[in-house]
């Protein structure tokens, strides 16, 4: 899995390789990295997809740098990935901020994007009590670091009532936490709900049905903004990341609308 430098940003990716079915790229969601995809990208890859999964600025192995950034320069990132790569066209989606950069990404290069996989996301911003709510948790992180006292609430909100969530608490123990720039970042990105409907790609819908991050109307508005999006598929009982709690469920609903995308 290598280190590489795209926009003047050391990048972490991992690329399963191969050529026989379209490149599919998956952005994870905030506090979790390119690993939350594992179950995927095997399964796909066994099929013939070449999938690339990526941790971005300020997770995983990838560095924040000294800089503020937007998830316009997330996405940019994602661009710059996929020159590196060789990639002229791909599906791009991802979970949560995942998400917010795949739009971004469609709205950037329209014509690079030939499919979206959106999975509990919106293109709304922050409600304001979200915006407090997660302002008090982040600033405890930074003043208390990684106690169980945060971190247990956090990982219910994210991976739910699931053996996995222990998993990933005790990987927050031991790495970096995405605090300072991936903090503002999350915090103050744009609104661009006026913008969906520029979005041109068949798009897939993904959402939790126990998911308390991202409320079901946010997604049900990308349904109905986006003019190839598809009605949002629950996945019954998982939290904010369907992909980590019911690996075969979302692989099953990408590989139906991936291979959709071949017969039209």
């Amino acid at each position: 899995m290598p280190l590489s430098r795209i926009n003047g940003h050391d990048l972490y990716f991992a690329d399963t390789g191969g050529d026989e079915r379209p490149t599919v790229l998956l952005g994870h969601g905030f506090f979790l990295d390119h690993t939350m995809f594992t179950a995927q990208a095997d399964a796909l890859a066994a099929r013939g997809y070449r999938v690339v999964t990526w941790d971005a600025r300020g997770h995983g192995d990838s560095p924040a740098g000294d800089e503020p950034f937007t998830y316009w320069d997330i996405a940019r990132d994602l661009i710059g990935l996929m020159d590196h790569l060789g990639i002229e066209h791909a599906v791009v989606g991802g979970l949560s901020q995942g998400g917010f950069t795949a739009l971004r990404t469609a709205l950037l290069a329209p014509h690079r994007v030939t499919g979206l996989l959106l999975l509990d996301t919106e293109a709304h911003p922050l409600s304001d009590a979200d915006y407090r709510d997660y302002t008090a948790l982040f600033g405890g992180l930074a003043e208390q670091g990684p106690v169980d006292e945060l971190l247990v609430p956090l990982s219910q909100q994210i991976i739910g009532d699931h053996p996995r969530a222990a998993h990933w608490r005790e990987r927050w123990k031991t790495r970096p936490l995405p605090l300072g720039h991936p903090v503002r970042c999350l915090l103050e990105r744009d609104d661009i709900t006026a913008r969906a409907g520029e979005i041109t790609s068949p798009t897939l819908l993904i959402r939790g049905s126990k998911d308390l991050s991202i409320p079901r109307e946010r997604m049900e508005f990308l349904a109905s903004a986006i003019p190839r999006a598809s009605s949002p598929h629950e996945v019954d009982g998982a939290a904010h990341a369907p992909p980590v709690t019911h690996p075969g469920e979302t692989t099953s609903l990408l590989l139906s609308f991936l291979d959709s995308l071949g017969r039209r």
